[in-house]
């Protein structure tokens, strides 16, 4: 494992002691140290932590990934706590710094830096073996879905509507999709998270994915996108199979994968 160990902000880790208490405040953290074999030390977690379903419903929450319970997890007294620079706020994470001894800070923009993530937590919490095992199955998903270059297509990837929202390329999101060739619009907004009305990009796309998450799309607004973005594919995609990193972006990358060849 190499070292040292340091995360996104820049700090460095060491390894910690085998009685180590973790709280997660990023959902796709909290899988990942589950399938690294942490569960039993996880002591907190949020509402939106819902996977591995049978795990994760014996551990407590401690609010959502915005409005954290800071008092609860004092009351947990956890020795290190996990947060993610887009879900979790600053200001939770200084108020949190002030009491907690290790803030992991984790920030993947790419489907790459699984890699790096899983290493990163693998080591702090000294899980090498099954840290080895993720990269190696991770690194095999990734070579199967990039081993065909397919031609380039372009995308409207909605995550909101009321107002309609989508994702800048600088988003682990966009990253992920252009994997199989889908470039994402717009292509330089001033937000990563920029809103746009869908109508704005007709005739510009080939096709238009409605995200589940953040904002449930279901079959009900396919006809409506169709009707802004006349002549688009309009399709529901899982959202969780292409936001979501930790150990989940290993089933992301081969779901992925089989949408696009359909």
């Amino acid at each position: 494992m190499p070292l040292p160990l340091v995360d996104a902000v820049g700090t460095e880790h060491p390894v910690a002691r085998g009685d180590a208490r973790i709280v997660s405040l990023v959902p796709s953290v909290t899988e990942l140290l589950c399938d690294l074999g942490l569960a039993s030390q996880i002591v907190g977690r949020t509402g939106f932590c819902i996977h591995p379903r049978e795990i994760v419903h014996r551990i407590p929450k401690v609010g959502g990934t915005k409005d954290v319970k800071v008092d609860r997890i004092r009351e947990l007294a956890p020795t290190h706590v996990v947060v993610n620079v887009d879900e979790n706020t600053k200001e939770t994470v200084d108020e949190l710094a002030r009491f907690v001894p290790s803030i992991v800070v984790t920030h993947p923009l790419a489907p790459e830096d699984n890699l790096g993530l899983y290493r990163l937590l693998g080591g702090i919490f000294d899980r090498i073996a099954e840290t080895e095992r993720l990269c190696g199955d991770f690194a095999a998903a990734y070579a199967d879905l990039t081993a065909v270059t397919p031609p380039p297509e372009r995308v409207l990837y909605l995550i909101w509507r009321e107002p309609w929202m989508t994702v800048s390329r600088d988003t682990y999101i966009s990253r992920t999709l252009a994997l199989v060739g889908w470039e994402t619009v717009p292509e330089e907004p001033h937000t990563r998270y920029p809103e746009l009305d869908p109508a704005a990009v007709a005739g510009c796309v080939d096709r238009v994915l409605l995200s589940s998450e953040p904002y449930r799309f279901r079959e009900k607004h396919l006809a409506e996108v169709e009707a802004l973005v006349p002549g688009a594919r309009v399709s529901l995609i899982d959202g969780e199979m292409t936001s979501w990193y930790g150990s989940r972006a290993i089933a992301g990358l081969r779901y992925l994968g089989a949408y696009a060849a359909r």
